[in-house]
């Protein structure tokens, strides 16, 4: 065997544990479900846990096993336009807000589908051969980095299902979390610069963290840690939501068309604020993160306390250029919810337990270009309307969390675990 093979199949082996392990991991995260709980869709927003199981599976077939495979059998053609998210380019698909009110294929018979991909998949990358290894190893690593997004995508959307329950049901129970007190905030000063921003060349990214580029940033100071629960108490206390000087103009249409008075998933009873969290209801801890909050929330808070959310390029020019200390809770920890972030006045907390509001609007680097053919569907076509977030969350996994990584989400979203951080001149 020449030297150059053996690598390829090194990395061949490595690319298709990867794969393994994140379609096991999507699994693992529905095991604590109903039967029941796999056809529910709360909102238009979120998908039913059973989508979510066949969508991932149908990307690796769409897009590599139908291209490069060619003995491959499609399991049921139907699943073509049922398990589409938003691929125009590939064909018809089933509006979001449908998913819920399809009983087949029922949940065994998409289980299967994931099984006979899986083996589709491993019989392929064994027998990859010439021009076509090096792009279905790239598409390899998209899916599998997608998989991983919806992993994110259905904890999210189990929390919000269980939510709409009078049982208010636990998914799981309570982790045991890390130890740590809350220190008096600080902020950490920042020199006029221009800055190199988005992917660095390490490791996978996705198409809208390219091209790596210059950014003027202005001088500015960002606070070193997020909001806390307790300080956006007393914007809440301070009649915040009843202020329209301090909100937006779609942001005010939006508080008030959904009669928003505390951040997602927060009640008062007896005069004391309770959140719902995926392992069931409880008080709210004044020390955490403030989380599932949209961003003209963010927005109206900032300007409630005198300040602003920093850019996109900021938050990523401050996070390269600062020792980052208490890095945030993801999914490997099992906490699923945030932690608190002990850090000192002169020290900044990393990424972490929330993503991050940013002022910047979701939009293209200079020279963006979209991946080729249906692919390129995937990001560029969002770049309208959006908010983008930085950083990660308590249900992302760890692969997700660098620094070039732009999240994003309409500005009235707010059942992402999203808190934010505060900027000034």
């Amino acid at each position: 065997m020449k030297p150059d093979q053996s690598v390829d199949n090194r990395e061949e082996t490595k690319l298709l544990l990867s794969f393994n392990e994140t379609r096991s991991k999507t699994l693992e995260l529905c095991r604590p479900l109903s039967r029941d709980d796999y056809m529910v869709q709360a909102t238009p927003e979120t998908s039913p846990p059973k989508w979510h199981l066949g969508h991932t599976t149908w990307f690796f077939e769409n897009f590599i096993l139908k291209p490069f495979h060619k003995d491959y059998r499609p399991f049921d053609e139907k699943y073509m336009y049922l398990f589409n998210s938003y691929y125009e380019t590939v064909g018809e698909f089933l509006p979001k807000p449908l998913r819920s009110t399809i009983s087949r294929p029922d949940l065994d018979d998409v289980l299967n589908y994931r099984s006979h991909v899986n083996e589709a998949m491993s019989d392929l990358v064994g027998n990859l051969k010439g021009k076509d290894m090096q792009e279905v190893k790239a598409r390899m690593n998209l899916g599998i980095n997608h998989e991983q997004q919806h992993q994110e995508l259905l904890l999210m959307d189990i929390k919000m299902n269980y939510y709409v329950s009078p049982y208010l049901p636990a998914y799981t129970k309570p982790a045991k979390k890390r130890k740590a007190e809350l220190q008096a905030s600080g902020w950490l000063s920042y020199g006029e610069s221009i800055a190199t921003v988005g992917y660095d060349g390490q490791g996978f990214c996705f198409d809208n963290e390219l091209p790596m580029h210059h950014e003027l940033i202005p001088r500015f100071n960002m606070s070193n840690r997020l909001v806390t629960n307790g300080e956006y108490m007393e914007f809440i206390q301070d009649e915040g939501y009843a202020r329209p000087e301090l909100w937006l103009s779609d942001g005010w249409i939006a508080k008030r068309k959904n009669n928003w008075a505390a951040p997602l998933y927060w009640g008062n009873s007896d005069g004391e604020f309770y959140y719902f969290t995926l392992s069931g209801r409880r008080k709210v801890d004044p020390n955490e993160p403030v989380v599932h909050v949209s961003y003209y929330e963010a927005d109206a808070y900032a300007r409630w306390a005198g300040f602003r959310l920093p850019t996109e390029f900021q938050w990523e020019y401050a996070m390269r250029t600062t020792e980052l200390n208490h890095q945030g809770n993801t999914l490997e920890s099992g906490i699923y919810h945030p932690d608190v972030q002990p850090v000192e006045k002169t020290e900044i907390a990393g990424p972490g337990g929330v993503w991050e509001w940013t002022s910047s609007a979701y939009s293209p680097y200079p020279g963006f270009r979209p991946l080729p053919g249906s692919i390129g569907e995937y990001n560029g076509k969002f770049m309208a309307n959006q908010i983008v977030l930085r950083g990660t969350s308590c249900v992302t996994p760890d692969g997700h969390s660098r620094l070039s990584y732009r999240n994003f989400y309409h500005p009235e979203d707010r059942w992402q675990f999203a808190g934010f951080r505060l900027c000034r001149e």
